[in-house]
């Protein structure tokens, strides 16, 4: 077979465009924010720089800040704890239910609806009884008027009222993911594992699961960083309220630059982020990419 052999300039010339592009749109925006960051600017009159001034009111005095960092860590973590069970109903779907793709469809709609229309639902489910709210009305049907609440207004719960929306939009978005890779493994190699005695569980737990590593490690990591970004849905059910309590790095962020007119001091929490979402996908593919040698 011959190969066709490309000189590497000529290959840099193909490149080059979609490197110019790619850096115009992620890393020149991404040095801004850092510039801005140094700044004292309200986002339309005159700026003064201040060096590190806004980095350090961010690490040291803003009560709101470190707050908001462990919302969007729990948020984060509580994304990835749906993939392990999105990857065992991928099996069980692939391998008990007939025309599962329709299953999976059905199961994806949430992703594609709006966050808007996401939101504005589940403001109505939380709503309380005498609102029609939903959960509350099953609850006091079922006498268990003790469990209800004002699920979105109440500070200790907002916060975990929002993880549960997010946990239901984006299960089918997994679960698909997770039920393509299932797929992609060859029939055969199930086959020639029943011979040798390895059937049902037995073969996922050292078939299936080694061999979808890789698609488990970017659910991990698109849930991850993902819910690092979180801002849309959190911004529709409570704009961060009550008292800052489902404040996450984003919406305080946007509260920051936006609502207070503090726009350098918003980049500065811009670049926070940016910063924690490498450091993060670093981490989380050295740990992947360790699992994913000890099992090929």
């Amino acid at each position: 077979m011959k190969v066709l052999k490309v000189p590497a300039h000529t290959i840099a010339v193909f490149i080059l465009p979609a490197l110019l592009i790619y850096i115009c749109i992620v890393f020149i925006p991404i040095g801004v924010s850092f510039y801005t960051g140094t700044l004292d600017w309200n986002g339309i009159g005159e700026s003064k720089f201040i060096g590190f001034d806004n980095f350090h009111r961010l690490l040291f005095n803003d009560p709101f800040f470190w707050p908001s960092v462990k919302r969007t860590l729990l948020y984060a973590v509580a994304s990835m704890v749906e993939i392990p069970i999105c990857l065992l109903m991928a099996v069980l779907l692939n391998r008990y239910v007939r025309k599962a793709n329709t299953l999976v469809s059905i199961y994806f709609t949430p992703v594609i609806l709006s966050v808007v229309i996401i939101g504005q639902l589940w403001k109505t489910i939380y709503n309380p009884e005498s609102m029609g709210g939903m959960l509350n009305g099953i609850l006091v049907s079922l006498g268990l008027d003790s469990w209800t609440h004002n699920w979105l207004t109440e500070p200790k719960i907002a916060m975990y009222s929002i993880y549960l929306v997010s946990l239901w939009q984006y299960f089918g978005y997994h679960l698909l993911i997770q039920f393509t890779g299932v797929q992609n493994i060859p029939s055969e190699i199930y086959e020639a594992a029943k011979i040798d005695g390895a059937d049902g569980f037995k073969a996922d737990r050292y078939i299936t699961f080694p061999m979808i590593v890789p698609i488990f490690k970017i659910s991990i990591v698109l849930a991850f960083i993902g819910s690092l970004q979180q801002f849309d849905l959190v911004m529709v059910m409570t704009g961060g309220g009550p008292a800052h309590a489902t404040d996450v790095i984003s919406t305080h962020m946007y509260n920051s630059s936006f609502m207070s007119q503090q726009y350098g001091y918003g980049s500065a929490i811009a670049s926070f982020l940016v910063v924690l979402c490498l450091a993060f996908t670093l981490v989380i593919n050295y740990v992947m990419n360790k699992v994913e040698r000890k099992y090929t």
